[in-house]
């Protein structure tokens, strides 16, 4: 399952805004990303045509269970690398920014050994 990053990140947001507020819309996630509306508008058509996302006639947003899937993945390993950078004494604020830039590039071993360690009291 190929997926670009920038796509990865729109789905971990919906995600996020899913959990927060129990609905998704296209400016909450342009707000949660600092992106653009057309921007949003945009990325949404792509996942809505690779089968990520569907939208209702009233614009709210809702994940397929493959879109479901890799936000789930992509949002788990993000808050288990902001765990851990946080673990190795990096603030709070870094580490979620840092978390952000890595999530997407490490491989499934390198991730599991680091959630290994995260895990440790």
């Amino acid at each position: 399952m190929k997926i670009q990053k920038a796509a990865e990140d729109y789905l971990e947001a919906m995600l996020m805004l899913k959990e927060k507020n129990g609905y998704i819309r296209s400016i909450d996630i342009a707000n949660q990303l600092g992106v653009t509306k057309p921007s949003v508008t945009y990325t949404t058509k792509r996942l809505r045509e690779n089968g990520y996302i569907t939208m209702d006639q009233d614009g709210l947003i809702t994940l397929t269970e493959t879109g479901m899937e890799i936000a789930s993945r992509i949002y788990t390993r993000h808050k288990v690398l902001t765990q851990f950078f946080v673990k190795l004494g990096v603030p709070s604020e870094i580490a979620r920014e840092d978390a952000c830039k890595v999530e997407h590039d490490l491989s499934p071993v390198t991730f599991e050994a680091i959630s290994r360690l995260a895990d440790r009291d």
